[in-house]
């Protein structure tokens, strides 16, 4: 397998939906100096959430996973976007998975693997970030999963 995460990703099959554009007053990318902060990212299709509700009454873990993989490529979307290719990642510094859970709910960590096992697919090591799974009350839209990165980047050549 290559060494670029772009080639890694198109070997693996998968290939990044179109970046999102921020729906409030917030930038989707933040960049200062070698690092990004890219905002929460939620899964949507057609303006929608796919899925909504708590996690464990009304979405499973397994699909709860599944979100949160699709929102970090939603969110190397817009780091591709930003910085013009996804080669320009060195390393995942952070990660916050945001569960909206049920009551008595604790599997939140089996849900974050989602996000951050689809990094470590791309980017090998480096893909391995500190990671957060935080279960809360709700999120944005009714959505199940909410996905955040902190990565550090190289300059463009």
């Amino acid at each position: 397998m290559s060494d670029r995460p772009s080639e890694r990703l198109r070997a693996l099959g998968l290939a990044l939906p179109a970046p999102p554009s921020a729906k409030g007053t917030y930038s989707p990318v933040v960049l200062e100096g070698n690092r990004a902060w890219v905002s929460g990212q939620i899964v949507t299709e057609a303006g929608t959430v796919v899925r909504p509700g708590l996690v464990d009454r009304d979405v499973s873990v397994d699909v709860a996973r599944d979100l949160a993989r699709r929102a970090s490529l939603q969110a190397l979307s817009l780091l591709a976007d930003r910085l013009g290719s996804i080669d320009r990642i060195e390393r995942f510094l952070r990660v916050t998975v945001y569960v909206a859970s049920s009551s008595g709910f604790g599997r939140q960590h089996e849900v974050a693997n989602g996000a951050t096992d689809v990094l470590v697919e791309v980017f090998g090591e480096a893909g391995r970030p500190a990671r957060a799974a935080v279960g809360v009350a709700g999120l944005p839209l009714n959505a199940p999963v909410e996905v955040d990165f902190l990565v550090l980047t190289v300059p463009s050549s």
